[in-house]
C-alpha cells in the first residue's frame, strides 16, 4: 500500500481534531455524515480521497463550513 498523500494526511488530521473537539467517535460522525465508519477512518488516516460532496457532508456533520474544514491544514 502506498504512503498517504501529505494533503490527505493533513485533511485527516484536521477532521480528527474537529471530531474529537465535538466529543464524537468515528461511528457517530459517520452516522451524522451518512458515511460508513470505515470511510471516516480512511479519511482520518489519509488513505481516502473524498469527493467535494463527501467533504460537504463531513463539514456539516462537524458543524463547520467547508472553509473551516481546511483552516490550519499544513500539507
Amino acid at each position: 500500500m502506498p504512503a498517504p498523500d501529505r494533503t490527505l494526511r493533513a485533511l485527516g488530521l484536521r477532521a480528527r481534531q474537529l471530531r474529537e473537539a465535538l466529543g464524537l467517535n468515528q461511528e457517530t460522525l459517520g452516522e451524522k455524515a451518512q458515511l460508513d465508519q470505515t470511510y471516516i477512518s480512511g479519511i482520518e488516516r489519509g488513505v481516502r480521497n473524498p469527493t467535494v460532496k463527501v467533504l460537504g457532508r463531513l463539514a456539516k456533520a462537524l458543524k463547520v463550513s467547508l472553509a473551516e474544514l481546511f483552516t490550519g491544514m499544513q500539507p
